[in-house]
């Protein structure tokens, strides 16, 4: 078959594929695995939820709902940032309904950048912030955090890498790989900093209420960065409503007029019976919701102990549903390690180093798995790794 590759726009060829879907893609093609790798839910959308979904397509709700979503839904989703970070939000002006988090992402770094901007996006991070700022034109800045400070942005450590291009900051906690979330003291030593560089911060809150230590705190909640904070969330993980994909970005009505122009000549409008189900998760899905958050609580204490108890060093998640061991001690790079325990154990995890050069040495496992499957990969993995000990003995003897 011909090559059509001289076709293909060099921005598009020059983004390297998801290191998560790599993973997933090789795991649909192979019997008896364990997967610990794809984020999301074992949790089917609960049913009152689903049942509102079903009922909207019986009473013909099949047509477009305004751009920005319907607005009994931004009401809703306004009424719940008032009471979840204390942010009043103009349903009107200040709320737009997209198709997942990952397409707010995607306009506001195409609304907001110039070719040449810089992203600042602190690492190990979800995959799609620097991809999305390159498509947008952008630059993306990685900015290391550290398991020594619970992978915190250190407000040092982003001062150097501010310069005079810097425009937008992704702030993403709680994280996803690490888990760590940051505190209100974090932020609000970040705050100085983002107003004296004039920078506009990307907030992707999506695993807001999946915190385990204390409530989690909006940097959009601070004096003075409301206008300068474009916030976003969705109903993937706290509802287990990762296919109905919506999600929507609260903002000053001037970068949410400009996401929606985008977003008008792109998308038009996210599914309108998964708006009505995000109606009914909002106004009667907190009881289910906090079930499933005990739930992934006790499962990352599961995972937790279970990893340290078989000699891998782990940082303990705050929040999410992901851990994130070094595998330092095995001799392994990150991809050989997943390539190896995939083969040998049928196990599927993530490589440290698809969410950027500072998850080297680790791997991300989804703790959003069922009890007995996470027991079952604990085991599975506590013999690759002695098998492989003894491997690196008999080696060195």
């Amino acid at each position: 078959m011909n090559s059509m590759k001289r076709y293909i726009s060099n921005t598009v060829e020059s983004i390297p594929p998801s290191g998560i879907r790599k993973f997933f893609d090789l795991v649909t093609q192979m019997d008896g695995v364990i997967s610990l790798g794809v984020g999301e839910p074992d949790f089917v959308t609960p049913w009152h939820i689903r049942e509102a979904g079903c009922y909207s397509l019986e009473r013909g709700y099949t047509m477009y709902t305004s751009n920005q979503g319907l607005l009994e839904l931004r009401e809703e989703i306004a009424a719940y940032e008032k009471r979840r970070i204390g942010i009043e939000y103009s349903p009107e002006k200040e709320v737009l309904v997209t198709v997942g988090v990952s397409e707010a992402v995607d306009l506001a770094m195409r609304a907001l950048l110039e070719p040449g901007d810089e992203v600042l996006v602190p690492e190990p991070s979800f995959v799609s912030y620097a991809p999305g700022a390159t498509l947008a034109c952008g630059t993306a800045v990685p900015v290391p955090t550290y398991d020594i400070d619970q992978y915190r942005l250190r407000p040092d450590i982003l001062s150097r890498y501010i310069t005079p291009r810097s425009k937008i900051l992704v702030l993403a906690y709680p994280n996803n790989p690490t888990g760590g979330i940051m505190y209100e003291e974090d932020l609000e030593a970040l705050r100085d900093i983002i107003i004296k560089n004039d920078l506009l911060v990307i907030s992707d809150e999506i695993y807001s209420e999946l915190t385990y230590y204390g409530r989690h705190v909006s940097i959009a909640s601070l004096s003075g960065m409301k206008d300068r904070t474009i916030m976003m969330n969705g109903f993937s993980k706290a509802f287990a409503m990762t296919g109905w994909r919506i999600g929507y970005a609260c903002g000053h009505q001037d970068i949410i007029g400009a996401m929606t122009k985008i977003h008008q000549y792109t998308i038009m409008c996210a599914s309108i019976m998964g708006q009505k189900a995000a109606i009914e998760a909002l106004r009667h899905g907190e009881t289910e919701m906090r079930k499933m958050v005990d739930n992934y609580n006790y499962r990352r204490k599961l995972i937790l102990s279970g990893l340290q108890e078989i000699g891998l060093d782990c940082f303990e998640p705050r929040g999410a549903f992901y851990c994130f061991p070094s595998i330092k001690k095995s001799g392994m790079s990150s991809e050989d390690f997943c390539e190896k325990l995939l083969w040998e154990e049928k196990v599927a995890v993530v490589p440290g180093n698809a969410f950027g050069s500072s998850g080297d040495g680790h791997i991300r496992c989804c703790y959003a798995a069922s009890i007995p499957n996470i027991e079952e990969a604990l085991e599975r993995i506590d013999r690759f790794l002695r098998r492989h000990k003894e491997i690196r003995i008999s080696n060195i003897v």
